[in-house]
This record gives structure tokens, C-alpha cells and sequence, in this order.
């Protein structure tokens, strides 16, 4: 189980302290490799919340904006997205991309989304791809998101589901286990990566919220830890995966035990394409009562 003294509140803390430090930083130091392998995912999302031309969207964890500026250029210059995230180093770099491709109508915030005050049923559409999370009250996290939204307007959420399902994360994290101090155990629904995985969950918190007609739809897809070599594979679950952050915190021993553990374990996994494992994430749509 996890620390018991560690509450929602401290949990929460945590997380925007690591974002807006370290984390925001090394995200943006691995961008490129990272964002090949979360876009195939993230496009499924996409589709799916269908921006049309002159809608508001709101995005939220938009990270270095790659979904905002992809929501901009559906909902066109009549129109208008906002992307929030943490971290203010990727949110500097995001606004540096959107000034770079001309669209001026895509602006950012670093700001914690549980928090900030979106304005008044301002958006048609909030978007998400792995950005909600992470929040330690996540009801009064979504109904401050749901104040944002116009009546009737849509949630696209994309989210875990439980990490057992996603091989691309389970078999390095197990393969590693052996090698690293025992980890405290998260409580369901901590804060971290798989707190909207049960799908039960998932309904109660966006019904607390105030969110209606609330559905989870199965996306089973694949995760391409690399393209070619399986050191590549090795150094992306590392990068990505939830090894990152007690790995990082580790000694140099230790770190190259538990990289030859992981190469030995991907190494069942790889292909003439790479490695890839399976991937699997709950679409996530609702809409504010009108």
C-alpha cells in the first residue's frame, strides 16, 4: 500500500512539483522520441473529438502542444484552443511552435488545471491525451474543467488502462523490479498514470463532476518502443515508462543492472520493425448537461 501519510493533497503536490522542476525538463529533452511514440495513440483521440472550424477547445497536460496545435488547425483562425500543462518549460516551447507555424489562435498556459479559471463556459471541447491523471481531488478538478465548458459542450478523454494491460510498460517495470528497492504500492485512484483505469472509476468521478452521458470506449493498440536497435527500446521504456522517476534516483549500478534486465526481457519482443507491445488506453467521451 502506499504511505498513509501520504494524502491526496501531498500526492497532488508532488506532481506539480515534479512537473514544473525536473519532469517538464526531461520531457522536453526527449520530445522527438517520445511524441513518435504517443502520437499513433493520441490520433485515435483526435478523431474522435472532431473538431470543427471556429470551436474553442481547451487541452489539457498539452505538454509541448503537439494535440493543441493539431485542435487548432481543425478548428481553423475562427476559432481558438487553449493548452494547459504544468510545466512552464514546455509551455514556453509549445508557444515558440505555435508562433513557428503561423497560428496565432492556438495560445498556452502553465497552469494546474484543477485549479485555473478557464472563464465561463468558454469552450465547446475539452481534450485530453494523458494529461488528467494525475489530479489529487480529481471531482472538483473536473467540475473546475466542466466551468470551462458551455453547456452541451464535449469531453474527448484519452487515459490508461490498468498497466497489466499495457505490455509496453508492464514487462520492463517487471523485468526491473527485482533490481530496485521495494516501491510503495499506490492506493486506487492515487494521483499517477492509472487512477481513471477502472472504468467505474472513471464514470463516478466525471458524474460527480457534473459530466453526462459519460462513456468508455476500448482502444487496443500497439507501442512502438523502437524502429530499429533494442538498445533504442531499452532507453525509451526507461524515458517513458514508470521507471523513470526510481531510476533517476538510483546509482550507476544499479541503473545498468536494471537496463540489462530490461534488454533481456525486450529482447523476446523485438521484430524486424522494432520492438512493439501492446497498448492500452480507455476513449473517454462525455458532455456538460445543457
Amino acid at each position: 500500500m502506499s504511505d498513509p501519510a501520504a494524502s491526496p493533497e501531498k500526492l497532488h503536490a508532488d506532481q506539480v512539483a515534479f512537473w514544473r522542476g525536473e519532469g517538464g525538463a526531461l520531457w522536453l529533452d526527449r520530445d522527438a522520441r517520445i511524441e513518435s511514440r504517443l502520437k499513433p495513440l493520441g490520433e485515435h483521440a483526435l478523431r474522435a473529438a472532431a473538431a470543427r472550424p471556429g470551436e474553442r477547445a481547451i487541452d489539457i497536460g498539452c505538454g509541448l502542444g503537439h494535440t493543441t496545435l493539431a485542435l487548432a488547425r481543425s478548428v481553423g483562425p475562427t476559432g481558438h484552443v487553449l493548452g494547459a500543462d504544468l510545466s512552464p518549460d514546455m509551455i514556453a516551447e509549445a508557444s515558440r511552435r505555435a508562433a513557428s507555424a503561423g497560428l496565432a489562435h492556438a495560445r498556452f498556459a502553465a497552469a494546474d488545471a484543477s485549479t485555473h479559471d478557464f472563464g465561463p463556459e468558454a469552450a465547446d471541447l475539452l481534450f485530453s491525451r494523458f494529461g488528467v491523471m494525475f489530479f489529487g481531488h480529481p471531482e472538483a478538478a473536473f467540475a473546475n474543467l466542466r466551468r470551462g465548458l458551455k453547456p452541451g459542450g464535449r469531453v474527448t478523454l484519452l487515459v490508461w488502462r490498468p498497466v497489466k494491460e499495457n505490455g509496453w510498460m508492464f514487462v520492463p517495470f517487471m523485468a526491473a523490479i527485482p533490481h530496485l528497492p521495494p516501491m510503495p504500492r499506490p492506493n486506487q485512484g492515487d494521483p499517477g498514470p492509472f487512477s481513471l483505469s477502472d472504468p467505474d472509476r472513471a464514470r463516478r468521478v466525471l458524474g460527480a463532476a457534473g459530466f453526462v452521458d459519460v462513456n468508455l470506449d476500448r482502444v487496443d493498440d500497439t507501442m512502438s518502443l523502437s524502429d530499429g536497435p533494442l538498445e533504442d527500446a531499452v532507453r525509451t521504456a526507461i524515458d517513458m515508462g514508470p521507471l523513470a522517476r526510481p531510476l533517476r534516483q538510483a546509482d550507476e549500478a544499479t541503473r545498468a543492472r536494471v537496463a540489462d534486465a530490461i534488454q533481456s526481457a525486450l529482447a523476446k519482443h523485438l521484430t524486424a520493425e522494432g520492438v512493439r507491445l501492446p497498448a492500452a488506453c480507455w476513449l473517454l467521451t462525455a458532455r456538460n448537461r445543457g
